[in-house]
C-alpha cells in the first residue's frame, strides 16, 4: 500500500504545482502579453489620429484660418475620445495650446525638446521630461505648413490607464483559468475512484498472490478494462487455487494407491521370508503379490498417459481406419472375462465399413476402457451393447451396459482423476480411477465430444464422436 499511496501523493503534488503554474503564468506572462498588445494597438491608434489631425487641421492654424480657441476646442474633443493629454507646440517646443487630463498642466515651453526622441518607434514611455507624475506613452506628429515643419502635436496616454484596461481584460481570463482548475478537481476525484482505487486493489491483489494468499479476491465488478483485468486476475487466482488443491489431491491419491499395494507386497514378502506363511501357501500369496504388482503397473501406465496430455506433448498420429473393425478386435479381447461372468457383448454395426480419421492407438484405448468399465459394472448374465451410427459427417460410438448405473450426484465427477463412486468401489478392485479421465482427454485431443447417460440401477451409456472420411448417406 505504501507504493500506491506514494503514487497518489505525487499525483496530488503535481496537480497543485500545475495549478500554481497555470495561475502564475496567466498572471505574469499572460498579463505582459496582453499589456504589450494593448500598447501596440493604442500607439497605432494614437499615431493615426495624431497624423490625421496634424496633416489635415492644424496647418490651418499657421496659415491664420484657425484660431487658438478653435484648436483648443478640437483638442478637448479628442482628449475625451482618446483618453489622453494633447499638446500643440511650436517647432521650438513652446506651447500653443493644450488639452490636459487629471489636472496635469502643460509647460509654457518644453525643456530640452527634441522632435527626434522617439527614434524609429511610434512612441516613447516615461514621465516625459518630468512633466508627469506617472509613466505615459508619448506620440509625436509633425505639423507641416508650406513644406516646413511649423509645429508638433504631442499625445500623452497614461500607462496606468492602459494597465487598468489590461487588468479588466485579464480578469475574465483569470476567472476562467481558476474555474477550469476548480472543475479539474472533479477529474481528480474521478481519477481517485475510477483509477487509483482500482490500481490499489489490483496492486494489493498482486502482493497477496505473491505472498501465497490465493484466496484474495479483487472487489471490482465494472464493465471496463479494469473490470476485465480484475475478473481475469480473480479467475487466475481461483484456477491456481484449484490447481493447488488438485495437486494436493493428486499427490494424496497417488500416494494412497501406491502405498496400499506396496504395503501388501511388503507384508506378504516379509511373512514368507520369516516363515510366518508356510511354503505350501507361497503359491497363493505370490498370486496376490502378482495382482498387486499389476495394479502398480496399470497405475504407472495410466499416469504416464495422462502426463502426455497435461504437458501437451501428446502428438496424435491420425490415420484413416475402419472403426467397426477396431470395435470387433477390441471386443474379442474380453472373451475370457465375459465367459467367466456370463456376459455377452452385442455389436450393432452399420453395413460396410465406417472409415474415420483419428489416432487409432488412442481410440482403441478409449474403446478398451469403456468396454472394460461396462463389463466390470454389469451383473452376471447381462449384455453389453456397442453400437455405431452416422450423422452429419460424424460416427457416433455408443457403449451401453445394464449394470449398477451412476448416481446423479456423481455424473460430473466421473471424469476426475482417481475418482471412484461409492457404488463402484466394491466392483472395481483393480481400477486406478484414471480410465475415464484418459478417455475424456483422448477424445478432447481429437476435438470431439463424449457424453454419458446413466440411471442408477438401470445402466450406463457412453457416446463419443469421430470424424468420418467421405461420409455416406445410409
Amino acid at each position: 500500500m505504501k507504493h500506491t499511496s506514494t503514487l497518489y501523493l505525487k499525483f496530488i503534488l503535481i496537480y497543485i504545482i500545475f495549478g500554481f503554474l497555470c495561475m502564475f503564468t496567466t498572471s505574469t506572462l499572460g498579463n505582459e502579453l496582453m499589456l504589450s498588445g494593448i500598447k501596440k494597438n493604442t500607439s497605432e491608434k494614437l499615431y493615426e489620429e495624431a497624423n490625421v489631425l496634424a496633416s489635415s487641421y492644424l496647418p490651418s492654424y499657421f496659415s491664420g484660418n484657425v484660431t487658438d480657441w478653435s484648436v483648443n476646442l478640437q483638442l478637448n474633443a479628442m482628449k475625451t475620445y482618446l483618453d489622453c493629454s494633447i499638446w500643440f507646440v511650436n517647432a521650438d517646443g513652446s506651447l500653443i495650446t493644450a488639452s490636459t487630463q487629471d489636472g496635469t498642466k502643460a509647460p509654457e515651453i518644453i525643456q530640452d525638446f527634441n522632435p527626434a526622441e522617439t527614434g524609429g518607434s511610434l512612441y516613447v514611455i516615461g514621465d516625459y521630461h518630468g512633466y508627469f507624475d506617472e509613466d505615459v506613452m508619448t506620440i509625436m506628429a509633425p505639423v507641416i505648413q508650406g513644406f516646413y515643419t511649423r509645429g508638433y502635436l504631442l499625445m500623452h496616454a497614461p500607462i496606468s490607464v492602459l494597465k487598468d484596461r489590461c487588468n479588466q481584460m485579464m480578469r475574465p481570463v483569470q476567472i476562467t483559468v481558476a474555474v477550469i482548475y476548480l472543475i479539474s478537481i472533479i477529474f481528480l476525484i474521478a481519477f481517485y475512484f475510477l483509477i487509483y482505487r482500482v490500481l490499489r486493489h489490483i496492486t494489493e491483489a498482486a502482493r497477496q498472490y505473491a505472498s501465497g494468499n490465493l484466496d484474495y479476491e479483487i472487489p471490482i465488478h465494472t464493465e471496463d478494462e479494469f473490470g476485465y483485468l480484475s475478473a481475469s486476475l480473480n479467475y487466475m487466482s481461483s484456477h491456481l487455487r484449484d490447481m493447488e488443491d488438485y495437486q494436493k489431491k493428486i499427490v494424496g491419491n497417488v500416494s494412497h494407491d501406491f502405498r496400499s499395494p506396496l504395503t501388501s507386497i511388503k507384508g506378504y514378502v516379509e511373512a514368507m521370508t520369516d516363515g510366518t506363511i508356510p511354503p505350501e501357501l507361497h503359491d497363493k500369496y505370490l498370486k496376490i503379490i502378482l495382482f498387486e504388482t499389476e495394479r502398480l503397473t496399470d497405475l504407472t501406465r495410466d499416469l504416464l498417459t495422462l502426463n502426455e496430455f497435461d504437458t501437451k506433448e501428446l502428438m496424435l498420429t491420425k490415420t484413416e481406419f475402419d472403426v467397426q473393425e477396431m470395435i470387433k478386435r477390441t471386443a474379442a479381447t474380453f472373451e475370457v472375462i465375459c465367459t467367466g461372468k456370463h456376459i455377452s457383448i452385442q455389436l450393432l454395426l452399420l453395413p460396410g465399413s465406417v472409415t474415420v480419421y483419428a489416432d487409432s492407438g488412442k481410440i482403441q484405448q478409449v474403446l478398451y476402457n469403456l468396454i472394460d468399465n461396462a463389463i466390470k459394472f454389469s451383473e452376471h448374465d447381462s449384455v453389453v451393447t456397442v453400437e455405431v451410427t452416422e450423422k452429419t459427417g460424424k460416427a457416433y460410438i455408443s457403449v451401453k451396459d445394464s449394470g449398477i448405473g451412476i448416481p446423479r450426484k456423481d455424473l460430473q465427477k466421473i471424469w476426475e482423476r482417481f475418482y471412484k463412486s461409492d457404488a463402484s468401489r466394491g466392483k472395481d478392485k483393480k481400477g486406478t480411477g484414471l480410465g475415464l479421465a484418459i478417455v475424456k482427454e483422448a477424445i478432447q485431443a481429437h476435438d470431439e465430444r463424449i457424453n454419458v447417460i446413466s440411471t442408477e440401477g438401470v445402466g450406463t451409456e457412453f457416446i463419443f464422436s469421430l470424424t468420418l472420411v467421405n461420409p455416406k448417406k445410409r
